[in-house]
């Protein structure tokens, strides 16, 4: 579908990637993952074409489309969140509009027998075959399932979009990206404004689609269950695996120890003969041996080790002072914004040296509830620190409010008193800021060096409670390992807001709940609250079901049931439509196998690609599409019998 061919492109005059070739097939499913730094968002933005390359080809056919959704995204609008959505739709519309043109001037129209009759009738055909394949018929229904998907309310839809925060609003972009259907997604960070149970329906959603996706996430959890592929970029190359994101840790970790074990083999063997070589050279009785090693040694390809990105965040939290031990008690802590009710008394309790989660849907009351606490808004109720208690706050959007004209280093030692200004380097150093990166300006940071340094802000002072809220949004996964590693050895209390189920799973005892203005109490871990969630959620399936099965039973014994003879006529439909579909399928399985092999050659740098592997490849790939979509059209035809 797409292919990137001896791919390179500069930042500051330095190579971030260099000759990076793969291909993107059908139903590819790629977890693209690295460093932050190492390429990951500017690689999407070249295959978008925001990005201009240095060398290499980028093949993306006319008739595929891409959906990109970026990190971070600036938006202006009028609309309604309804309105907004339905924009995906634009295609569709520009068709339709197309379409009732040309019937109404076949209305008027009586040279039948014309050749630019009949080639209207075939524009026709063409736009009717376009709006086929873009499917979406009943579009309102389709937004609403998304958007609720993605978790917004009905109450939502008609408010205009200039009302919602930037998450949410780069939720409204993932809604139309998402109906629009492209053939390729490519989506950086997905999950980073999601709440859980937003990230469990778009995994639903991304397993389900029929297209292929290149996805940037540091959700371990969701590659796993999303993706089926793996492309690391380390180091200004690509390594590609098979293999969804922990198999591809294991595969890479027997890669490299069986490259270093045929490297070290190499070298013995190399160390070998030039010691036979140096101890033989001058006697003519081992002349003709002395030469054959010679030239078996310069025929030899030497073998190296790829070098590895080592460079890693390093850092613990300072001992935490002892405080008392009720940390935080909150008392029917009550919370409006005008008319509209968050919390409506919230009731908790927080011990020392607890590592509690604060979990919900977003706009649930879990930041506000945090803003309750470090005193930035006014509310109802009691919240109670305990005695001692001294605060470390990390807040969602912290990296936002760094000031963008002062240094890294300028950043710290502002805020810095006493001896620890001495470490202000050394701290920096510890969250990857060395060298010149000091001198930076915050407004120029990535996403993740922004959280990283507002991050070392909380090494400053000992703190004996951390209030997190989101702390690892940008954060790669190694890093978000080594952060979890740092709260677990920590001594103190932790209140956590996270939406990452990998991060806070072993971290936390306790989750308290938001939703529906109050915070229910669950002992136990996160997985062990999804999983009562699902039981909950299942229990409701299960009574709608009831509900349902119930009117249908009403309603097919009110109609009478179908004769004998419409059985028959729908049992034979039936089997007809499930023997060319099990074809189809076959014909697909066949196409990629072939596609697959084509792949390994293209991609085989021992080997010179000739042309007509790429026409094959071609060819195979328009086949493949028209495969799919007679598949798509006969499975719809049997879902509708």
């Amino acid at each position: 579908m797409v292919s990137v061919t001896n791919l390179t492109v500069q930042f500051g005059g330095k190579d971030l990637f260099k000759d990076v070739t793969f291909l993107v097939n059908a139903r590819d499913r790629i977890g693209l993952v690295g460093k932050n730094g190492a390429g990951k968002s500017t690689l999407l933005k070249v295959l978008i074409g925001m990005v201009q390359k240095e060398y290499g080809t980028i093949v993306v056919p006319h008739h595929i489309k891409l959906g990109y959704l970026p990190q971070e995204l600036k938006v202006s609008d009028s609309r309604t969140v309804f309105e907004e959505a339905l924009t995906a739709f634009s295609e569709h519309n520009d068709i339709e509009t197309e379409l009732a043109e040309v019937q109404k001037e076949l209305e008027i129209r009586t040279d039948y027998e014309t050749d630019s009759y009949a080639e209207l009738i075939d524009l026709i055909t063409d736009l009717n075959d376009k709006l086929q394949m873009l499917g979406s018929s009943n579009r309102d229904a389709e937004v609403e399932m998304t958007l609720l998907g993605l978790g917004f309310k009905r109450s939502d839809f008609h408010r205009p979009t200039a009302q919602f925060s930037g998450g949410w609003r780069m939720r409204i972009e993932l809604a139309k990206i998402l109906l629009k259907r492209p053939n390729v997604f490519l989506l950086d960070e997905p999950t980073n404004h999601l709440d859980i149970e937003s990230i469990q329906w778009l995994e639903e959603f991304l397993r389900s689609y029929k297209g292929a996706m290149i996805l940037i996430s540091h959700d371990r959890r969701f590659l796993d269950t999303v993706t089926n592929r793996t492309i690391e970029i380390s180091l200004g190359k690509i390594y590609d695996y098979k293999a969804a994101y922990s198999r591809y840790l294991e595969l890479r970790q027997e890669r490299r120890e069986n490259q270093m074990q045929a490297y070290l083999n190499q070298q013995k063997m190399i160390a070998e003969t030039e010691e036979f070589i140096e101890r033989f050279r001058y006697k003519a009785t081992k002349a003709v041996q002395v030469q054959s090693r010679i030239k078996q040694l310069d025929k030899v390809e030497r073998l190296e080790v790829e070098e590895e990105d080592k460079a890693a965040i390093n850092f613990h939290f300072p001992p935490a002072p002892r405080s008392g031990r009720e940390v935080v008690v909150a008392t029917n802590v009550i919370k409006k914004y005008g008319e509209k009710v968050v919390l409506n008394g919230v009731n908790l309790n927080i011990e020392r040296g607890e590592k509690v989660a604060l979990v919900g849907k977003n706009g649930e009351g879990k930041t506000t509830f945090i803003k309750c606490l470090m005193d930035e808004v006014e509310y109802q109720g009691t919240l109670t620190k305990g005695h001692n208690v001294h605060i470390g706050y990390f807040a969602q959007n912290q990296d936002e409010l760094l000031p963008p004209d002062r240094t890294v280093f300028e950043v710290l030692d502002d805020i810095a008193v006493g001896d620890v200004r001495k470490r202000v380097r050394d701290i920096l150093g510890s969250f990857l800021f060395s060298g010149e990166d000091v001198e930076k300006k915050a407004r120029v940071l990535s996403g993740g060096e922004r959280n990283r340094l507002a991050m070392s802000k909380l090494l400053l002072e000992p703190y004996n409670l951390l209030v997190l809220d989101e702390p690892t949004n940008h954060l790669d996964i190694k890093s978000k390992e080594i952060l979890k590693n740092a709260l677990l050895q920590y001594d103190g209390t932790v209140i956590l807001v996270s939406h990452d189920r990998d991060f806070l799973e072993g971290l936390v005892s306790k989750v308290y709940e938001f939703g529906d203005t109050i915070a229910k109490e669950h002992l136990g871990s996160v997985q062990d609250f999804l999983d009562k969630k699902k039981m909950e959620t299942f229990r409701e399936l299960e009574a709608t079901r009831k509900i349902a099965s119930t009117t249908k039973a009403e309603k097919k014994e009110a109609r009478n049931i179908l004769s004998n003879e419409e059985k028959q006529l729908k049992d034979r439909e039936t089997k007809r439509l499930q023997t060319a579909i099990k074809k189809a399928e076959g014909n697909i399985q066949r196409i990629e196998a072939e596609m697959a092999i084509l792949t390994e050659k293209i991609n085989d740098p021992k080997h010179s690609v000739e042309q007509s592997l790429y026409i094959t490849f071609s060819q195979l790939q328009t086949q493949l599409e028209a495969e799919m979509n007679s598949w798509e059209k006969l499975g719809e035809e049997l879902e509708r019998l």
